[in-house]
C-alpha cells in the first residue's frame, strides 16, 4: 500500500517505513504529525484518487530530526561596474519516518 501526500508545497509517494527530508515542521523530535493532505491511495482493492483529497485518509509521521541543508551560494554581478553580492542560504528541513497510513 502506497499514499501520494502533500506537505510543504510538495507531492511525495509514501510507504510505510519510508525515511524522507520534508519542508520544516513545526514539531518536536520524536512527536507524531498527522498529514490529511492525501492526493491518492493505492490499496488491494485499486486505486482512489481524490478530488482534491481523499476523505477520511491520513499518513502519520514520526519526525527522527530537524536540520539545515548544505549550503548553497548566490552570487550576484554586474560587469565593469564593481558590483558584487554573495549570500549563502541553508534550507531548514525536517527528518521523518512513516509510521501509519490510515484509510478511514
Amino acid at each position: 500500500m502506497y499514499a501520494i501526500i502533500e506537505t510543504g508545497g510538495k507531492q511525495f509517494r509514501v510507504q510505510q517505513g519510508d525515511v524522507l527530508h520534508v519542508e520544516k515542521l513545526k514539531a518536536e523530535v520524536g512527536e507524531v504529525v498527522e498529514v490529511s493532505n492525501v492526493l491518492a491511495l493505492e490499496q488491494e482493492s485499486g486505486l482512489i484518487v481524490g478530488k482534491p483529497y481523499v476523505t477520511g485518509a491520513k499518513v502519520l509521521l514520526k519526525i527522527v530530526e530537524q536540520g539545515r541543508g548544505e549550503k548553497i551560494l548566490v552570487f550576484k554581478y554586474k560587469p565593469k561596474k564593481k558590483y558584487r553580492k554573495l549570500r549563502g542560504h541553508r534550507q531548514p528541513y525536517s527528518k521523518v519516518v512513516i509510521d501509519e497510513i490510515q484509510t478511514g
